[in-house]
């Protein structure tokens, strides 16, 4: 039922000589290791031991004992129902509920402290919406072992998420068409999806991809310790969050099998350095597949990009490997994969480093100072009255802030790019519960904006404010605050000890900010004394003056919205003056006017002068919206080294190599798709077919939905280009 993990790490079995093809592409190399890629292999395993990635045998154990209650708990629970719709004696005594793990306990490379992702599959008539989600929601909310219970029953995976004596638990439920579930089911075979429903094949997916990925690997103990060594990279690089638009843990776990197929002798050491290498050069949108797309009777939808249009605009495919086949990181959006790629740079420039032992394994994990990446950030406030309020209020905002990623996209036909950082926040000086979430901001690389153009996006924060309303389950004092904030504004408790961090080199490359301080004059019909914090003659704020003149002007509202809604009062009607400082001494006026309904409209007496520098993050070109250009700069990427007659080594040739087994290994798992019958001819390439068929809306993700009020009129979120 449940798999355990050794805590002391991987260990290196015999090379491997045979020349089994694991997915349906040849290896790309079979070289195993060297004296420097054992020792090297050693200090990572080491590495990753130090960092605590390893649970204690005590915590295990403790897991073990919780998995087996619970099966007990869910065993109870499915005779009790067979007994009260009078079957007979019999069928109550072979009544059956099975549970099942998944996720990273499943793959064995859970931490400690880590949730367990637990399955249930009961008989065909115990159903989810009533015997799950309140009879046996009821019988653990009276379960002392069990706290922090919270239903989910309408995401797109439903799930219920509690406690169980201090283990985190996420629980599904999967009814499929027996009325007697055997002990041994045996998931994986396809006669478990007959007659059920998408939500129950989705919860069924789960242990079925983690098991067929087990399966698809050379070496499962090497893969183990690179997707440990990989997801705690991710964490630390901010880049690892499924619900944000990044990746997730059956993401990661697909892209290190790929890996793992590529390299089958290679050690962790060796494949997480070559992880860097494929994934830097990789031409997205070409899938990851670790097999065949398998198509099956039942008829249940697969992705298949020819057939169904919306597949076609996935910007980062990476294919579950079992049936029915679907992409697992649809969420991620042109800004994700941007930032992704950028992370994926770092790390295979730090991979290089270790190879020449000019950098230790502690270079690779260092944390992506997020604050200090952008000179302009969203912030995004999110209120309860209480701690249990804003446990569920929370979940909903976050699962949908990559929809304000992506309306932000569609809206300034990507010039705006987003960087949502999968990082919570609490300001514990709120009298309500709080959290806020952020994202960085910036201008599309490469691209200088027009003189006097701004990037507008109130209408985006007002839309996106709108599909949150949506939720069923509001209660009065559930809020939501978005405001523009530049980095010299952010709150204290973002930075650790409460306190603003002195400005050091940032990880990726941006320009010098150009202006010092800004000192606005704000009111609105919703201001705060907390929000405004840069104000002049206001009645409850001390007079700040700017630590250095601005160099140029500036009309980007800041702020224009309260934050605790104690101190949300109308401080005044109609037309409010908005005045900037230049350096030079000239005063650009402003006015924000408010109308009948609430809505403000900014208004300028000025064009802004000149325009920002452009930027490049670490050689990433945007070759066309949308589609990041992961070739560009690529003769800074890593070769093998290959020998010429005289013995020389050859790196021209070996890059050349490398590109070309590469592009052999994408082209395959395009032109693995050719095998179905009646479909357009596969002789195209899938990323040509991808790159001339025009972007879909992303209001395709969208949800049009009324809204509900949160009294939050009079959001001002307004970036001024020229200070990105």
């Amino acid at each position: 039922m449940a798999v355990s993990d050794s805590p002391s790490g991987a260990s290196s079995p015999p090379q491997q000589e045979s020349s089994n093809k694991y997915g349906f592409t040849k290896p790309l190399s079979l070289a195993g290791p060297t004296d420097a890629d054992l020792l090297r292999n050693l200090q990572l395993e080491k590495f990753l031991l130090d960092s605590g990635l390893y649970e204690s045998n005590e915590e295990a154990g403790a897991r073990t004992e919780v998995l087996h209650r619970l099966d007990q708990i869910a065993k109870s629970w499915v005779k009790q129902l067979t007994r009260q719709r009078g079957y007979t004696d019999q069928m109550v005594e072979d009544a059956n509920a099975v549970i099942f793990t998944f996720g990273s306990y499943r793959l064995g490379v859970h931490g400690p402290g880590v949730d367990i992702d637990t399955l249930c599959i009961g008989p065909s008539y115990v159903n989810r919406e009533e015997d799950f989600f309140v009879i046996l929601h009821n019988i653990l909310a009276e379960m002392e072992e069990v706290t922090e219970l919270q239903p989910v029953p309408d995401a797109h995976v439903p799930v219920m998420k509690f406690k169980f004596q201090g283990i985190s638990i996420d629980l599904l439920y999967a009814s499929i068409s027996l009325l007697v579930v055997p002990e041994d089911l045996d998931i994986s075979h396809g006669s478990v999806l007959y007659d059920v429903d998408e939500p129950t094949v989705r919860s069924l997916n789960g242990c079925r991809v983690a098991d067929q990925i087990l399966k698809l690997v050379p070496n499962v103990e090497h893969f183990r310790t690179t997707l440990r060594c990989l997801k705690f990279w991710a964490k630390r690089r901010g880049v690892y969050s499924n619900v944000t638009g990044f990746l997730g843990g059956v993401n990661w776990a697909i892209l290190v099998a790929r890996i793992c197929q590529l390299y089958p002798n290679a050690i962790p050491s060796m494949l997480v350095s070559r992880f860097f290498r494929v994934y830097t050069q990789w031409r997205w949108p070409n899938p990851v597949m670790l097999c065949s797309i398998e198509e099956n009777e039942l008829g249940f939808p697969i992705w298949d990009p020819r057939r169904n249009p919306r597949d076609r605009f996935h910007t980062m495919p990476i294919i579950t490997p079992a049936y029915p086949c679907m992409n697992s990181s649809y969420n991620v959006s042109a800004s994700t994969l941007r930032v992704m790629m950028e992370q994926f740079r770092y790390g295979n420039k730090i991979c290089d480093e270790i190879d020449l032992n000019k950098a230790q394994w502690s270079a690779l994990f260092q944390p992506y100072i997020f604050f200090e990446a952008y000179k302009n950030y969203l912030q995004v406030d999110i209120m309860a009255s209480d701690a249990d309020d804003l446990l569920a209020w929370r979940g909903w905002v976050e699962s949908r802030l990559r929809l304000l990623t992506l309306k932000i996209e569609r809206d300034t036909n990507g010039m705006l790019q987003c960087h949502p950082y999968p990082h919570e926040y609490i300001d514990t000086s709120k009298p309500c519960a709080h959290s806020a979430f952020f994202m960085g901001l910036q201008r599309k690389e490469g691209v200088r904006g027009q003189e006097g153009q701004q990037f507008d996006i109130r209408g985006t924060v007002d839309e996106f404010r709108q599909d949150i309303n949506m939720y069923m389950y509001w209660k009065p004092g559930m809020e939501i605050f978005v405001s523009h904030v530049r980095r010299k504004q952010l709150p204290a408790f973002v930075f650790p000890d409460g306190y603003k961090r002195t400005r050091m080199s940032r990880h990726i490359s941006h320009p010098a900010e150009k202006t010092g301080d800004d000192v606005t004059k704000c009111y609105s019909g919703s201001g705060s004394s907390e929000r405004c914090v840069k104000r002049k003659n206001y009645p409850e704020m001390v007079d700040r003056k700017p630590d250095k003149p601005d160099k140029r002007a500036s009309i980007s509202p800041q702020r224009l919205e309260c934050v605790s809604p104690e101190s949300c009062a109308d401080k005044s009607d109609g037309t409010a003056q908005m005045s900037i400082r230049c350096m030079e001494g000239v005063r650009l006026a402003g006015s924000t006017t408010k109308d009948a309904n609430g809505n403000y409209e900014i208004k300028s007496s000025d064009a802004l002068p000149g325009s920002g520098p452009s930027t490049e993050v670490a050689g990433a070109l945007i070759s066309k919206p949308g589609f990041v250009d992961s070739t560009h700069d690529m003769s800074k990427s890593r070769s093998v080294e290959v020998l010429n007659e005289n013995g020389v080594i050859n790196r021209d040739r070996a890059q050349d190599m490398t590109l070309d087994c590469l592009e052999s290994a994408e082209t395959e798992s395009t032109n693995i798709l050719s095998n179905y019958k009646g479909v357009i001819d596969m002789d195209q390439r899938l990323d040509k077919a991808c790159n001339l068929i025009a972007r879909a809306e992303c209001s395709d993700y969208v949800s049009n939905t009324s809204s509900q009020n949160l009294n939050c009129e009079g959001d001002v979120c307004v970036a001024d280009p020229d200070q990105f």
